[in-house]
Parts: structure tokens; C-alpha cells; sequence
């Protein structure tokens, strides 16, 4: 059962270790599966097909998953017990026999707080529904030269804040940072923030008493594309905005990579021209070329250049990640970024560039779009918070 805290609820859901975000899967078990393993992925097959297919039966349930009626039915009650699933009435019959009993997902119970850290000067956090809706937000600003302890300390009552606008018991709360980030939601780097080997998960479920996810932006994004996008499983998400990160999704798994630092593809050095002066010290990186502030200027500065100046950007960035979209074999990637730089001449060039250097008649079907999510920082939040305590991604 969920336990209570005031008026507010905490989910120690009893699933809390049925999916951990960005955790590999090995080629071959060479260990038994456990009662309670198979037990953990019975729970979270049934959760993730009421998730995205909606309300059914018992006996659906059954078909869908593929798992025995005793095991449904026993699996039902317990969701029920712990507020997770609800019974939404039986369904319209006219044929003979008892009319089935509905079942879904309670997606108003609980909620989710979500925060994002990635803002060049806010900090954004909201309170969201299971379905990814912002129902409450507050912003507070970032300081102008952060150091570690200040920056912990805002976020964390940024947090309470949220915590105390939310209306029904809290899933967990999900957090979205810049930098590199373990999978124990320990920020390694994050120089604009301030924090080296900062326990950012450990100390925030500590002083919130919730379950706390952490993960890199980028990664949340791309998480947030997939689960509420209509994404494919194997995509790339590009963050475009003072600096370019990556977040990979691959057979419908996060990819972290071993050092955690998939995706960061700033500074990866495109073209041999040399290129702008990067913030790392070296000339030509992707995020030099293609950062929002750069773009901004040379169009605001010659208007009539645009087409040239954004064809090139796009050019750019698809010389970047085509070795990416080859090696991975990825079906799309999703640009997160402002419109009137990213749509047009930006993915028009990208397209042809990457589709230009890599294998014809393969990848030729590759698309790149601008995600059409808003928010989509703050709703991968929400989903890592789903992923962490329900399986549900």
C-alpha cells in the first residue's frame, strides 16, 4: 500500500525495481529467472499493454499478454489493492453471457513531478498527470555563476513547491539534467551547474521522501519522444539550443553507453574547414556550428543569407550523426529546437546530407522532423518516473 505523508502519498509502489532506465540487456542469461523476476515482468507486460492500449478485460489482458487467466486475474487484484488499476464498469454486450468487467490504468490517481534543469536561465518544474499533461508549473532562475550547493538548493525548492501544489498521491518525481549522469542518478559532470560526482537521486529522495529518478536531458527527451510521439523504437533525439546533445533510443531501450555519455555529440568535430571557435577551445565542433545563438545572429544579420546559413547548419549536423543513424541503424531522428531555424532549409539539407552519406537504397527512408511535443523535457521526466516504478515506458 501506498504510504501517507500530510495529505500527500508517496508510491512506494511494490514495482518500484520493474524497469531500470538505460539498463543493458545481456546477449544470453546465464543465471535461472527467479519466481519474482518472471513475477516483476508479468507486472510490468500488463501494466505497459493497459498503458498504451487502454481499458479491457481480464480476459484481453490475457490474449494480449499471452499470460495465463489465473495470473491476470491474480496480478488485477493487486493493482487494485495498490490504487494502481481501477475497474471502469463492463463492457457493452448483446451477445449471451455475464458482460465483461473493464479494467484500465487509474491515470488520474497519482501524479508526477517533473523538473527540468536544462533551461539557459530558469529552472522548470511541473506537476503532471500519468499521461504527460502539465496541470501545474513554476520556473525560479538559475544563477547567473552557480556552484554546486546553490544550485542543489534551488532545485530542491523548486521541488517542495510542486510537491505541495500536487492533488492526488505522487508516483515519484523525475529529473532531467544537463551533464553526464550514472545510472544510480549520480551527476559525474555538469560544469554550468556546478556539480562533480554530485548524488544528486540519492540526496533528493532523502530530503523529499519520494522516489527520485535522474537522467540526462537529452536522454529524458528522447523518452519523451518515444513514449508520447508515435516514435519508432530506434530513433535519435538532437537537442538544438546553446549547445546540440543526443539522446538514443535503440529496440525500444534507452542507450547510455559505458562511460554514460552517449549522445554528446557537441564536440564532435565536423568537416575540415576549420569552422567557429568552440566554448571546448577547438574549432568546427557540431555545437559551434549549429547552436541556436550563432544561427540567430547571422539570420537577424542578413536575412536574405538565411537559406544558405541554415542549409549549412542542417549540412553540418547530418555529417555528425550519419556515422550514428549507420552504425545503429536507426529509423529517424527528431530535432528539438526552434522552429523558425530547425523547420525548412535546416531539415531539407540535413535529409539530403544524410541520406547522401550513408548506404543507398538503405537508409534512404531515414526521416528528420521536429519533434511536435511541447514540453518534452518535462514529459520524459514523467516517464522515466513511470519507467522506475511501473515499467511503463
Amino acid at each position: 500500500m501506498f504510504e501517507t505523508d500530510g495529505h500527500h502519498q508517496s508510491a512506494a509502489v511494490a514495482a518500484s525495481a520493474l524497469h531500470t532506465f538505460g539498463s543493458g540487456r545481456s546477449l544470453r542469461s546465464r543465471t535461472k529467472v527467479l519466481p519474482e523476476q518472471a513475477r516483476r515482468h508479468n507486472r510490468a507486460l500488463v501494466l505497459q499493454t493497459l498503458f498504451h492500449d487502454g481499458a479491457m478485460s481480464r480476459a484481453d489482458l490475457s490474449r494480449e499478454t499471452g499470460l495465463t487467466r489465473v495470473t491476470i486475474s491474480d496480478l488485477v487484484a493487486e493493482f487494485i489493492h495498490d490504487g494502481i488499476v481501477v475497474e471502469r464498469g463492463v463492457r457493452e454486450s448483446s451477445g449471451p453471457g455475464k458482460p465483461a468487467i473493464l479494467v484500465d490504468i487509474d491515470r488520474g490517481g497519482h501524479q508526477i513531478i517533473g523538473l527540468d534543469l536544462s533551461g539557459p536561465s530558469h529552472f522548470e518544474g511541473a506537476v503532471l498527470t500519468m499521461g504527460g499533461d502539465v496541470l501545474e508549473r513554476r520556473r525560479v532562475e538559475r544563477p547567473e555563476e552557480p556552484d554546486g550547493e546553490s544550485v542543489h538548493a534551488l532545485v530542491i525548492e523548486l521541488a517542495r513547491e510542486l510537491v505541495s501544489l500536487s492533488t492526488r498521491p505522487l508516483l515519484g518525481v523525475g529529473v532531467a539534467t544537463p551533464g553526464v549522469v550514472g545510472p544510480d542518478g549520480s551527476v559525474h559532470s555538469a560544469p554550468n551547474l556546478g556539480w562533480t560526482a554530485h548524488p544528486l537521486e540519492a540526496r533528493l529522495r532523502a530530503e523529499l521522501d519520494l522516489p527520485v529518478m535522474v537522467r540526462n536531458d537529452a536522454n529524458a527527451a528522447a523518452l519523451g519522444e518515444y513514449t508520447f510521439g508515435a516514435s519508432t523504437p530506434d530513433l535519435m533525439l538532437v537537442r538544438i539550443g546553446r549547445g546540440v546533445g543526443a539522446g538514443l533510443i535503440t529496440g525500444g531501450e534507452p542507450l547510455l553507453g559505458s562511460r554514460y555519455a552517449a549522445g554528446e555529440i557537441g564536440h564532435v568535430v565536423v568537416g575540415t574547414d576549420a569552422g567557429p571557435l568552440c566554448a571546448c577551445g577547438r574549432h568546427g565542433c557540431l555545437e559551434a556550428w549549429v547552436n541556436v545563438p550563432r544561427l540567430d545572429e547571422l539570420v537577424q544579420a542578413a536575412p536574405e543569407t538565411a537559406p544558405e546559413v541554415l542549409g549549412d547548419a542542417g549540412a553540418r549536423l547530418a555529417i555528425g550523426i550519419a556515422p550514428i543513424v549507420a552504425a545503429l541503424d536507426l529509423s529517424e531522428v527528431v530535432l528539438v529546437g526552434p522552429a523558425e531555424l530547425l523547420d525548412g532549409d535546416f531539415v531539407r539539407s540535413a535529409t539530403e546530407t544524410l541520406h547522401a552519406r550513408t548506404l543507398e537504397g538503405v537508409f534512404a527512408d531515414v526521416a528528420i522532423r521536429r519533434t511536435h511535443l511541447d514540453d518534452i523535457v518535462l514529459r520524459g521526466a514523467a516517464v522515466m518516473v513511470l519507467s522506475g516504478q511501473l515499467g511503463v515506458s
